[in-house]
């Protein structure tokens, strides 16, 4: 009877090794080391195994001493276990020296200091084709430290943490050296992106393309391995005699060109084949321009954002390909499946489960179709009309508003008309009411993925009449500017996690513009504007974007103070907004009127004719009644009369409001 102790059951190879481990009638007993955060996914995990009850949980952790494993615990294990599975390290290309080392190194030195002290049988290292390098012909599995180059920390790490275990003398070890992992060959799980699946989405783009000859180069061989070969093939070693001190690659006998393992996939995600590969006479001096051309100004940059844009690390290119080729001994009864025969299976699994880009694919009845969109604002004028077309259009808005009751009625509309809604009150200059909000959204809905910064306040007053009222200016940029950016950072987290979302902000059209009276409006959308456009630098590569719609005036409850406004021509609510739809569906950076823009483009030209005609606008139309103060000029006869500079002004300029 076996007893065993091993690290990293809960990681992709581990769990899978150890299905097979609690599957043998010879086991005794099996300690599994886990970290106090993952005791409940270990316990889980363990339910739905063989023989759960030959299975003893240890907390502890590979990056302390003996692995922070306690006294009393050691004392039991002491002379009691025949084989430590070290299977716990860090397994990714693109991860800094630092956290390598710590993972990688340290942690396999942490682990042969408590196998000597436990006096343990055996202890089986999992390490990794990787510490060949770029090493150049065949690499055998008696081959270890052959002058070969070690281009990335992954490397560099486990090379040095096999070389702790094969330069210790206190304990017996056997060494398993497995190629690139991907998912199981038939049920296609997998725990995180990694290898050959950084590059999927890109085939996920080329499947839109028609299915044309393609010609590619020769760029070299890869070798690939399922991990329930490499789980079956560990589960026969680990326990067979006479083995110690050897060195096993659990690889594909066959080396893999990448021309097949493109292929393969490319079928699988009905992208297009490679049809004809470039000899290597020509391939040789293409690939070796393509490594050139990174010295060019610019061109990583350039390489680098395309990249980004597709979610590959620029440093997995470095690690695409093998130099070496390796032998194996054969495991009797065990041979590696066909990467033809599951590739479709790992690209199902990929996208249905871990494909970082899938909150963006829309669903089949349209780019809004199932969309959580949050409107705040949805209890009247714009944000309600919004959401009612988000709703007509298969979208589930979620309505935010201060008056629950209006948001109900609103929501009720909706329903009447087979949509579905959600209602959410919330004071948006309150950051505690904002907090709670988010997380009850969070916490209901199965992922947001927009949000329309609707709601607003407009203050209508020139600035003689402001002098004693600096709260017009607080009270507008804590709506309209602190209102709108307490939301965004809410929500944030989630979307960059989900790796999408869309914000779209309602700006005004006097951002464009110069609009007299409106200094402390005009301001708080403006701060929100520029906000908004670093914003989008920042969450560029996480799929976040920003529409801004620098809005014309719209007939609402806001301008009804401004009775001049009763002459002026407005959107309405409705009109308004298909803006906000078109900013929904389509994901502009803007979204505007001709008079805006014409606007803008004249500021930008002639900025001093501008100012000119902006000051006439101030001169010929009045203060409106709910400005209040002693200065207030009245003019032509009443505030719902223009004169004909006014009507002048107005007609060149719709939309414009002044």
């Amino acid at each position: 009877m076996a007893t065993y102790l091993v690290t990293g059951a809960t990681g992709l190879i581990g769990r899978h090794l150890l299905r097979r481990l609690l599957d043998d009638a010879g086991l005794e007993r099996v300690w599994l080391v886990v970290r106090a955060g993952s005791q409940d996914k270990l316990a889980r995990l363990v339910r739905t195994m063989p023989a759960p009850q030959r299975v003893t949980t240890i907390v502890g952790d590979i990056s302390e001493p003996r692995l922070g494993i306690s006294e009393r615990e050691l004392t039991t294990l002491r002379g009691r276990v025949d084989h430590i599975v070290h299977l716990a390290a860090l397994y990714d290309v693109t991860a800094d020296d630092e956290t390598s080392v710590a993972a990688n190194v340290d942690g396999t030195r942490n682990v042969i200091d408590l196998a000597e002290d436990i006096e343990a049988g055996c202890l089986h290292h999992v390490s990794s084709v990787a510490v060949a390098g770029d090493y150049q012909g065949t690499f055998t599995e008696e081959m270890f430290d052959a002058g070969q180059r070690l281009v990335t920390a992954y490397h560099r790490t486990k090379f040095e943490s096999e070389r702790l275990v094969r330069e210790q003398e206190a304990v017996p070890f056997r060494i398993y050296r497995p190629a690139i992992v991907v998912g199981h060959s038939v049920t296609g799980e997998m725990d995180k992106v990694d290898g050959p699946y950084y590059f999927f989405p890109a085939l996920a783009r080329l499947a839109a393309l028609p299915s044309v000859p393609v010609v590619a180069p020769d760029i070299g061989n890869t070798n690939i391995v399922p991990v329930d070969y490499v789980a079956d093939a560990l589960a026969r070693l680990v326990n067979r005699p006479g083995l110690d001190g050897r060195t096993f690659h659990l690889v594909n006998p066959a080396m893999q060109s990448a021309k097949s393992v493109y292929n393969a996939f490319a079928r699988a995600a009905g992208a297009p084949t490679v049809t004809w590969e470039l000899a290597e006479r020509v391939s040789k001096p293409l690939v070796s321009l393509a490594k050139l051309s990174e010295y060019l100004p610019g061109f990583t940059l350039a390489r680098d954002a395309l990249l980004d844009r597709l979610g590959i690390p620029p440093i997995v290119l470095s690690a695409l390909t093998f130099e070496s080729n390796f032998t194996s001994t054969p495991i009797e009864g065990l041979e590696v499946p066909s990467l033809n025969s599951y590739a479709d299976v790992l690209w199902r699994y990929w996208r249905e489960h871990l494909d970082p880009f899938r909150a963006r694919r829309s669903a089949r009845h349209g780019s809004l179709d199932g969309r959580r969109v949050v409107i705040t604002g949805a209890s009247s004028g714009i944000g309600r009309a919004t959401a009612l077309k988000v709703a007509a259009d298969g979208g589930v808005p979620l309505l935010v508003a201060r008056r629950e009751s209006e948001l109900e009625e609103v929501r009720a509309e909706i329903r009447a008309a087979g949509g579905h809604a959600y209602v959410y009150p919330c004071d948006l200059t309150d950051g505690e009411s904002v907090a709670k909000t988010v997380a009850a959204m969070l916490a209901e809905q199965p992922g947001i993925d927009m949000l329309v910064n609707n709601a607003g306040r407009s203050i209508r007053r020139s600035i003689r009449l402001s002098y004693d009222r600096f709260h017009d200016y607080e009270r507008a940029m804590a709506i309209n500017y602190f209102g709108a950016v307490r939301l965004i950072l809410a929500l944030l987290p989630h979307m960059t996690e989900r790796r999408f979302g869309h914000i779209v902000n309602v700006s005004s059209i006097g951002v464009q513009g110069i609009a007299p009276r409106f200094s402390a409006y005009v301001a708080s959308k403006a701060a929100l504007d520029y906000f908004s456009k670093i914003a989008a630098t920042e969450t560029h590569g996480a799929g976040v974007t920003f529409t801004t719609v620098h809005m014309p005036l719209v007939r609402t409850p806001m301008i009804r103070p401004t009775k001049i406004y009763d002459a002026f021509p407005t959107k309405s609510p409705d009109q308004a907004a298909d803006m906000v739809m078109d900013a929904l569906r389509d994901r502009p950076k803007h979204i505007g009127t001709p008079t805006g823009l014409a606007i803008q483009v004249a500021y930008t030209l002639a900025p001093g004719l501008v100012d000119a005609i902006a000051y006439q606008g101030y001169r010929v139309f009045p203060d409106s009644a709910a400005a209040g103060g002693k200065g207030r000029v009245q003019v032509g006869k009443g505030e719902r009369q223009l004169s004909a500079a006014a009507a002048a002004l107005m007609r060149m300029t719709r939309g414009f409001h002044w």
